[in-house]
């Protein structure tokens, strides 16, 4: 039975909980506009489904959830508008990736350290604002194949039937974006 005596009214939705939902969505498909129509699809969809909260979970988890779900389709229906093949822009970045004998090149620039707890770093709200800058500079498939995998945490096989991508593809996605995003915070958020 729905306990309905642990929800806001729809009215309260938008002062309790849009803050957090628009920066939830943004981190995840980072356009602004997308993000805001995500939350307000979230918003109509708990309206509609009002009576089936359970009570289960707090009423910001359960809009979260919602949430997620339309982040979700988002990503189904954008995949299948089709990208460039991440494999491809590799190849073409190939000169920078490997020496004129084929061999790989290793990173002078590798990671430096961050000097604090990465607990304490998390917790930092400027982390996440230079986190989500910087995962603003890569494409928008890039962005959502990182925040499904270290974000929500999805498995590869998960984020590749999601985006319709190969496990290659995913594979190559995820390290050019993680390497993207060490550097890109090494230089704006931690000044290295």
């Amino acid at each position: 039975m729905a306990d309905h005596s642990k929800l806001s009214s729809p009215e309260e939705w938008v002062d309790l909980y849009g803050d957090y939902l628009f920066r939830y969505a943004v981190l995840r498909v980072h356009n602004g506009q997308i993000a805001a129509d995500l939350v307000q699809e979230t918003f109509l969809g708990a309206l509609q489904s009002r009576s089936g909260f359970a009570g289960r979970s707090s009423e910001k988890v359960w809009l979260v959830g919602i949430l997620k779900h339309k982040i979700l389709d988002h990503y189904r229906n954008t995949s299948r508008e089709g990208s460039a093949n991440p494999l491809e822009e590799l190849m073409e970045r190939s000169g920078q990736l490997f020496n004129e004998r084929g061999q790989w090149n290793p990173d002078p620039m590798g990671p430096k350290e961050w000097g604090a707890d990465p607990i304490t770093i998390l917790e930092r709200k400027e982390f996440w604002d230079a986190l989500t800058r910087c995962l603003g500079e890569v494409s928008p498939r890039d962005a959502q194949v990182f925040a499904l995998r270290e974000i929500d945490g999805l498995s590869g096989a998960e984020i590749c039937k999601i985006l319709n991508l190969s496990a290659d593809n995913a594979y190559v996605i995820l390290y050019r974006v993680r390497m993207h995003l060490r550097r890109c915070l090494e230089a704006t958020w931690l000044g290295l």
